[in-house]
C-alpha cells in the first residue's frame, strides 16, 4: 500500500472539495444512534488527514486514528490539535492492526480497503478489526465498487490543471486491480516541482465480501449508496457497508 509521501502535502486542496466529509460524519454518527453505539471508544482506520476523524470524534470520548503514513498524520495532528480534540494517532498497518484495546465505533473511509490488494491480508485486516471491536462493535466502511473500478476507473487517463497544481493520471486494469500512475507539477515560486505517485486498488465483488465477512462473524446490517439512503444498484460507485460484530461469548478471531 502507498504511504502517500510528496502528495499528504496537498492531498488536502485536492480533494477536499470534492468530498462532503460533514455529510459522511453525520451519516456515520446517525448509523451509531441507530444502532445504539455507546460513544465512548473511536477508532478511525486510514485516517489521511482526518478529516473523517474530525467531524466523527465530536460524539465520543476517547479517540484513536491509525495510518501507515507518518506524513499524512502529521497534518491530522495539527488539524485536530486546532479543533482542541485529544487524540492517540498511531503509524500502523491496518492489516496488522494491534492496539491492545477494543471500540465501540471503526470506521474506515474513502475506499481504503480497496488498496489491500490480496486476499490473505484483506482477511487478516478484517480479523483484526473484528478482534479490535467491542460486542455489538459497528465497524463502517467504503470500497470503490466493483463497478466504478473496472468501468470508471478502468484503463482510463484523466488530468488536472488550476495553474498552483497540475497533475496526469493514467490507469491500467489487469486482473482486477487498477495500477494508477500519477506525474504532479506543484508551483513553487516560479517554478514547478515534480514528483510521482503510484497506488493499486482491488476490484472486490459484494459477493465475496459478504461471504469472507460473514464467515469472520460480522452481521451486515446494511449497505448504503455513497452514505446516502439509497439501495445499492449496478452502477453504484462507493459501496458503504455497515457490520455489528456478534456477541462472541470469548471466541475472538486468532491474531
Amino acid at each position: 500500500m502507498n504511504c502517500y509521501k510528496e502528495f499528504s502535502s496537498i492531498y488536502d486542496k485536492l480533494i477536499y472539495n470534492d468530498i462532503d466529509y460533514k455529510k459522511m460524519g453525520k451519516a456515520i454518527i446517525d448509523l451509531c444512534k441507530k444502532y445504539n453505539v455507546e460513544k465512548n471508544d473511536y477508532l478511525d482506520l486510514a485516517c489521511g488527514t482526518a478529516n473523517v476523524t474530525k467531524e466523527v470524534s465530536k460524539e465520543f470520548k476517547n479517540i484513536w486514528a491509525v495510518d501507515l503514513s507518518c506524513d499524512m498524520l502529521g497534518i491530522a495532528s495539527d488539524k485536530l490539535s486546532e479543533e482542541r480534540i485529544k487524540a492517540q494517532l498511531v503509524c500502523q498497518d491496518m492489516s496488522e492492526l494491534n492496539l491492545m484495546r477494543k471500540f465501540d465505533l471503526i470506521t474506515c473511509v474513502l475506499d481504503s480497503t480497496n488498496y489491500i490488494t490480496d486476499n490473505n491480508e484483506l482477511e487478516n485486516y478484517f480479523k483484526r478489526v473484528y478482534n479490535h471491536l467491542k460486542d455489538n462493535g459497528l465497524f463502517v466502511f467504503d470500497i470503490n465498487s466493483y463497478y466504478k473500478i473496472t468501468e470508471v476507473l478502468g484503463n482510463n487517463i484523466y488530468n488536472y490543471d488550476d495553474e498552483e497544481i497540475v497533475y496526469i493520471w493514467e490507469n491500467i486494469l489487469e486482473d482486477d486491480v487498477v495500477s494508477m500512475y500519477l506525474t504532479f507539477f506543484v508551483k513553487e515560486g516560479e517554478l514547478y516541482k515534480r514528483f510521482d505517485e503510484e497506488h493499486e486498488e482491488r476490484a472486490y465483488s459484494e459477493e465475496f465480501l459478504d461471504n469472507l465477512l460473514s464467515k469472520l462473524g460480522f452481521e451486515i446490517l446494511e449497505k448504503l449508496d455513497n452514505y446516502n439512503d439509497n439501495k445499492i444498484s449496478t452502477k453504484t460507485e462507493r459501496v458503504v457497508y455497515v457490520l455489528r460484530k456478534k456477541i462472541s461469548g470469548g471466541n475472538d478471531n486468532e491474531r
